[in-house]
């Protein structure tokens, strides 16, 4: 082995990051060698973007770096931008967290591969869609040939995510800088884009640093774990010596602070509900209705759903009976829900989980008469809401809210927290004056947060603080129904876990029930009394979580939960898959 190749590809020394006075990064030091994974984890704040993106020269407006990163021969810290820009997408290239914000909406995703490549080297336009086609082929985009024509609002979301791979991969870096790149991803997609990542590694040999709160994710894929705490190194170490004895205090709890899944439970036979379930395509209206057996069917055709205990007498919060829901265009139309039935009791929690486009936030708002039902029937607190005037809807909603999944945007950035807090008190005419500000200084505390917290504006706290203000605007007018989607999936470990304390705290003091929607499987385990696992539009398998989670009945919620990453390299090493990659190289 050479010299050459002995040094790493990414050698950074005592990297220091101000914002004017203030230090954000102080005397980081990280290496990556050729072909090798990198994982940087650590809170929000702790500086791993900005560490990164130092190395692509990208710091934001203000910040001023110093020390030493070089990118193989070059130094990157005071060459002149023009030099840098040779060196972005072929030295060292990103994936953004947020595929949608990072593809131009009106380009044909061809479009903009053939832009990076002939940005990169000559080559003629012809040659340039081939070469767009191989890549797309590259990240496993089916029939490539025809969707290199597309447009990004035409593919999923883990379809952007691989075209953003792609866009990166475009001028055959040395370096793959990954910045969150499943946060946003269901379970299942989030397997396949960190299991292409691997299977990239393998074909091309890229070096990846891997930007990420999920220490799951990071067992799965990284070879050596960088920890970082307020800009400061913690510990570095190879990924199994740090998760099998991790040496610092901060390390430990950030470990403990990972949401677990149960141990596989003994089977058991079960009160079963037959559920056909259609195949992609397959117009839901072909299916059959169910039927109620006792014991385990041996029918490969049905979909067995377990059937929860019967709830104790008593009211229930929301009951919904057949519900489909079909949002139809001028020309087509689209079925999102297929006769779901469900009850909430009082104060129960139910996890709604299931892929992208499964129907859980439609069955959200559906239940709290944001999305009005096709067929079936949704009760809220004894009242129907079908044919219910506007008037009488809007008085019923005084006792129900929802916590929405993006929490930056559901806030006006131009209004203090009083302002937001305190809409739903004004609105419903509950309280308004110094009784209103006191209300809302009493909700600020509940969430853990001061009293004069109540004039700063959301773009003054973390994202941590910002989940947690709009907990306190959801419970300001005490609901009984609160419906949360996604309320977590943008936090880091452990600021996950405290909001999910506070949750749980919450749940008690205020007696509320709750619709958890979410695509981490982990974090309804830990919250949720029941699961209702949903596909399509349709339920899969329903009953108390711990014997959903411990002994699924369905193939498909079996495949949900293996695609978990667990929180242990060991196991999460054992899931891959054994089948050799298809040989297909860049530069090809």
């Amino acid at each position: 082995m050479s010299d050459h190749d002995r040094q790493p590809l990414l050698d950074i020394r005592n990297l220091v990051v101000r914002f004017g006075a203030r230090t954000v990064v102080n005397g980081v030091d990280v290496q990556v060698g050729r072909g090798e994974t990198v994982a940087l984890v650590g809170e929000s704040g702790s500086g791993k973007s900005l560490t990164a993106r130092a190395v692509l020269g990208l710091l934001p407006d203000g910040a001023q770096a110093e020390g030493s990163i070089r990118l193989g021969d070059t130094e990157i810290i005071g060459t002149p931008d023009t030099e840098l820009r040779a060196l972005r997408g072929t030295g060292a290239a990103m994936v953004f967290q947020e595929p949608q914000t990072a593809l131009n909406p009106v380009q044909k995703v061809g479009t903009q591969i053939t832009q990076a490549l002939r940005a990169h080297r000559s080559i003629s336009k012809a040659e340039a869609r081939t070469r767009a086609v191989e890549l797309l082929a590259l990240v496993d985009i089916p029939e490539p040939d025809k969707r290199v024509d597309w447009y990004p609002h035409q593919l999923s979301g883990g379809q952007k995510q691989r075209i953003v791979i792609a866009l990166a991969l475009s001028g055959e870096p040395d370096l793959l800088i990954a910045d969150e790149p499943t946060t946003a991803l269901d379970v299942t997609v989030q397997a396949e884009i960190l299991d292409l990542l691997r299977d990239l590694q393998r074909r091309t040999g890229t070096a990846i640093l891997f930007i990420t709160h999920n220490l799951g994710v990071v067992a799965a894929i990284a070879d050596r774990v960088v920890v970082l705490r307020a800009g400061e190194i913690v510990e570095t170490r190879p990924v199994r010596e740090l998760f099998a004895d991790p040496r610092e205090d901060y390390t430990r709890t950030l470990l403990a602070a990972v949401p677990t899944l149960p141990a596989p439970a003994a089977d058991s036979a079960t009160t079963l509900l037959q559920l056909p379930v259609p195949e992609a395509g397959e117009s839901p209206d072909a299916v059959p209705e169910a039927v109620v057996t006792v014991g385990e069917p041996a029918l490969a055709e049905v979909t067995a759903v377990v059937v929860p205990e019967a709830a104790p007498e008593r009211e229930p919060v929301l009951h919904i009976s057949d519900l489909s829901v079909v949002y139809r265009s001028q020309r087509k139309q689209f079925r999102a829900l297929h006769e779901v039935s469900l009850t909430v009791a009082p104060r129960e929690v139910i996890g709604l989980v299931g892929e992208s486009g499964s129907g859980k936030s439609t069955l959200g708002r559906a239940a709290l008469g944001l999305v009005p039902a096709t067929t079936g029937e949704v009760v809220l607190q004894g009242i129907s809401l079908r044919g219910l005037s506007k008037r009488d809807l809007r008085g019923l909603r005084k006792n129900v809210a929802l916590v929405h999944q993006d929490v930056t945007a559901s806030l006006d950035p131009r209004r203090s927290l009083e302002d937001a807090i305190g809409e739903p008190l004004l609105v419903h005419r509950v309280a308004s004056g110094a009784l209103l500000r006191a209300r809302v200084g009493d909700l600020l505390e509940s969430v853990r947060l001061p009293r004069d917290y109540a004039t700063r504006r959301p773009a003054e706290l973390s994202g941590g603080q910002r989940q947690r203000v709009a907990l306190a605007r959801a419970l300001a007018l005490a609901p009984r129904l609160l419906v949360a989607d996604e309320p977590t999936s943008a936090l880091d470990v452990s600021v996950q876990a405290q909001v999910l304390d506070l949750f749980t705290d919450l749940r008690e003091e205020y007696g509320f029930a709750c619709l958890f929607i979410s695509h981490d499987l982990a974090v309804v385990n830990q919250i949720a009394d029941h699961v209702v696992v949903l596909r399509q539009g349709n339920v899969i398998e329903t009953g108390p979580v711990t014997d959903v989670f411990g002994n699924p009945r369905e193939d498909y919620t079996r495949r949900l939960l293996e695609a978990v990453p667990a929180p242990d390299p060991e196991q999460a090493r054992s899931r891959e898959s054994a089948a050799e990659p298809t040989p297909l190289a860049l530069g090809a």
